[in-house]
């Protein structure tokens, strides 16, 4: 078993037969030591695994799952998506991009039987924090209901505390009001399924979903944002930094899948596709100037350090604004142009957010800095 790392923060791991033909060359081979220092990295690895939450994604095939994952974690084009074979066993990744962002995501072949005898479910649902089972919006829907009904009872009889998500996907292409339609039949059909077996307590997320646009990343954050127990102090920082710097709305996004760890907003409003879509290209926008302008020779990974901020001036009065809080997270808010003429008190004011930010991180993850 091997554990690589890309420059994202992603681990795959790869199963390979060994090489004997070297075995007889080394005389550590022959003592047994590199068994012993193989045997103990592999179960540290374990071990810090077992410890993340595991979100799980299923489906038929050929729903979308492998894309969704390789779009929003592996940064590929969708496009390229088309060349992707199809699953056929379960495939790990290990996410682990910053301090909240840290989880394994387990891909499902769609052809898994649940109640083949060597399909253990205790071991699969037992450490899961969220399930994500996806549904191909174009294509006929009552065999995804049924194995949708099937694996979330299923999971639910082990555990109780998963959380259970159901993308709607491949809607790119529909109109507004089928995405309308497709998504009340298919959630009317799931609860009443529900119903009618006596499992009214499990409680289903739907979320209309593509890969084309940012309605999978902001679906994947509302997923994420369940797994994180800091999540109320989070949105409490932001809400005192909003009430005291004049901001409308402020986004704690992960610069490498731009998920949005936390989001508040002055008026108490829900995320806006819109704004959210524009704070998220602002990063792009941020990272592939600095790599043209701001790349240090001795620098690795992202061009993206504590320097880096930046200042957008929209057309409708709106002022897009970004700092750097650490590696691999960034705040960018939304205000209005002329509630951003103190700069010194935004600046003072973000330097007291990061700071508590950096105390609540010392506290939950002592060994990030």
């Amino acid at each position: 078993m091997v554990d690589s790392e890309s420059p994202g923060g992603y681990h795959s791991y790869v199963e390979f037969e060994p090489d004997d033909s070297n075995l007889g060359t080394s005389f550590k081979y022959d003592l047994g030591y590199n068994d012993d220092i193989h045997a103990e990295r592999e179960k540290s690895v374990q071990q810090s695994n077992e410890n993340k939450p595991r979100i799980l994604l299923m489906g038929l095939k050929r729903s979308g799952k492998s894309s969704i994952q390789k779009v929003v974690f592996h940064k590929m084009s969708p496009n390229e998506t088309f060349f992707l074979q199809s699953t056929a066993k379960i495939t790990k990744s290990d996410v682990s991009n910053s301090s909240f962002i840290q989880f394994q995501i387990w891909d499902f072949p769609g052809q898994l039987d649940f109640f083949d005898p060597t399909f253990d479910a205790e071991m699969i649902f037992s450490n899961c924090g969220a399930l994500i089972f996806v549904i191909d919006a174009q294509d006929d829907r009552t065999e995804a209901l049924n194995r949708l009904h099937m694996t979330v009872t299923k999971a639910f009889q082990i555990n109780k505390k998963i959380s259970f998500e159901v993308f709607i996907h491949k809607v790119d292409g529909l109109s507004d009001d089928s995405k309308i339609d497709i998504h009340r039949n298919i959630q009317q059909q799931a609860l009443d399924d529900l119903a009618d077996a006596k499992f009214e307590d499990i409680h289903l997320s739907f979320y209309l979903t593509s890969i084309y646009d940012h309605s999978i990343f902001e679906a994947f954050s509302k997923v994420i944002q369940r797994l994180i127990p800091q999540l109320p102090y989070l949105e409490n920082l932001l809400d005192i930094w909003i009430q005291n710097s004049r901001i409308e709305k402020a986004f704690l996004i992960d610069v490498v899948s731009k998920i949005y760890v936390a989001y508040f907003a002055s008026d108490n409003s829900p995320v806006d596709t819109q704004t959210y879509e524009l704070c998220s290209d602002m990063i792009d926008v941020v990272i592939d100037a600095s790599c043209i302008y701001g790349w240090k020779e001795d620098s690795d990974g992202l061009a993206y350090d504590q320097e880096s901020q930046s200042v957008i001036k929209l057309n409708n009065g709106l002022v897009l604004y970004l700092r750097e809080v650490n590696r691999y997270l960034a705040l960018v808010c939304l205000c209005k142009e002329e509630n951003f003429d103190k700069h010194g008190l935004i600046d003072y004011n973000f330097q007291c957010f990061k700071k508590s930010l950096s105390d609540l991180l010392s506290k939950t993850h002592p060994a990030i800095k």
